[in-house]
Order: C-alpha cells, then structure tokens, then sequence
C-alpha cells in the first residue's frame, strides 16, 4: 500500500489553532504520513489528487465557524488582520475534487464553555460531507484559556496523539476504498 498523504488545512485568527495544527501535522507524520500543511487562505481550492486524507481545523465563533462579521471582530479584539479574508467555512464549502477523501476535523474554544452544544467542529464536518468527504471520527474540541488563550496545558500534546489515531483510521479507510475500486475496474 503507498503512503499516506494529509492536507492538514487551518482558520486561526490569534494562532491557537495553528498552533494545534501544527502539533496534529507532528503526530501525523510520527505515524508515517507524508504531511502538507496550510493556513487556509493559502490552501488549493482544488483537492490535489494524490491527498488521502484531509484534516480542518477552525476556532469557534460564536458558537459556530467564523464569518466575516465575526473575523472582523476578531481583529478588533487583537487577532491577525491578514487572516481575516477567508475562513474554513468558505474553502470548505467551496473546494472541490472531495469525493472518497477520508476528513478528521478540530476545532478550538474557550475553557469557559469548552463543552458546547454548537461548535465550529460539527459545522464543518457537516459541509465536509455535503461536499463528498468522508468523515472519519467525530470532530475533536480543544480547549484555549479564554480568546486570546494561551491553550491549555495538555492540549498540544492531545492534538499530537490525535493526529497520530487519525492516521490509524485513515490507514483503515484508504485500504477500503481502494478494495471498491479493484471491484468496479
């Protein structure tokens, strides 16, 4: 079987969630996954053929992906203005070539409320599979100490592991959807 090829792409308005998507793009590669990694105004609006698996991150916004009402208060509050542009919620909602692709989605969110009934994570698994993606677990929350954070403690070591156990399950997945294409040719 080859190996494994992950797009890793990224939202983040004060650096927490690239921060944890650089940690997921570690266990990634400790498991053996060619990785490329990419902050979302920088991602392909194409899936480029040789990705097996796709891995989104976004922060919460109001209890939500972000839009740009809610980047641009980001901005007023401190957050990098050159992210503002373009969020997960658009890319993904507009990227192609999805069809097969094994995802695995994170989102971050304050301690404060870190078990939210709505998140940035389930929304963007939603338009993941309205898009042909695979979902290959439940998206994963990672808590930041408040907006400007910093993350808590554990949380990058998570992200690694969880990168790592998305790995395994990609592994399973690709190894399936390779089986139904030796049926149909």
């Amino acid at each position: 079987m080859k190996p494994l090829r992950a797009l890793v792409v990224y939202e983040s308005m004060f650096g927490h969630t690239e921060q944890l998507a650089h940690a997921v793009a570690e266990g990634l590669a400790d498991a053996g996954v060619t990785v490329t990694l990419t902050e979302v105004s920088e991602a392909p609006f194409g899936i480029p053929r040789e990705v097996d698996l796709l891995v989104v991150g976004a922060p919460t916004h109001a209890f939500s992906l972000s839009r740009p009402n809610t980047r641009s208060e980001a901005v007023r509050k401190g957050a990098l203005a050159s992210r503002q542009p373009l969020g997960l919620r658009e890319w993904l909602s507009s990227v192609s070539g999805t069809n097969g692709v094994g995802v695995a989605v994170f989102d971050t969110r304050r301690a404060k409320v870190r078990r939210l009934p709505l998140a940035a994570g389930p929304l963007a698994a939603k338009i993941a599979r309205r898009r042909g993606l695979v979902l290959l677990s439940k998206p994963v929350g990672f808590v930041v100490n408040g907006t400007k954070g910093p993350l808590r403690s554990d949380q990058l070591e998570r992200a690694a592991a969880w990168g790592s156990l998305v790995a395994d399950v990609a592994r399973g997945h690709v190894v399936v959807t390779e089986r139904a294409r030796q049926r149909v040719s």
